[in-house]
């Protein structure tokens, strides 16, 4: 239910939203993501180790930018375009670490 309330919360954010505020908020949405989908495949993950591998797996997407595999895919689908990306962008890095905290912080809290 959270991976459906997350995907939901950034087409509502996409659809209000513009420029740094749509594209830094979809970053952190993005690892948000990947750390609910992290505790529905494995629950029994510490919150600590779920924003982890979260943040690792949305700095090695980012980081597979500088190559031109993502693009070269991206190219080829839209899915891969969406999933990875075409363009490395520094300040996203920042972004998906927050992404990382608020669930963290998130489940810590329930």
């Amino acid at each position: 239910m959270a991976a459906a309330v997350i995907v939901g919360a950034g087409l509502a954010l996409r659809s209000v939203a513009v420029g740094e505020v749509a594209k830094y908020g979809g970053d952190a949405l993005y690892t948000l993501l990947l750390f609910a989908l992290v505790l529905v495949a494995a629950p029994r993950t510490a919150p600590a180790k779920a924003a982890a591998v979260a943040l690792a797996v949305s700095w090695g997407v980012e980081l597979l930018q500088l190559t031109d595999v993502p693009a070269h895919l991206a190219r080829r689908s839209t899915a891969a375009r969406l999933v990875l990306g075409t363009t490395f962008n520094a300040p996203d890095l920042f972004w998906y670490a927050v992404g990382a905290a608020v669930g963290r912080a998130a489940v810590r809290r329930a």
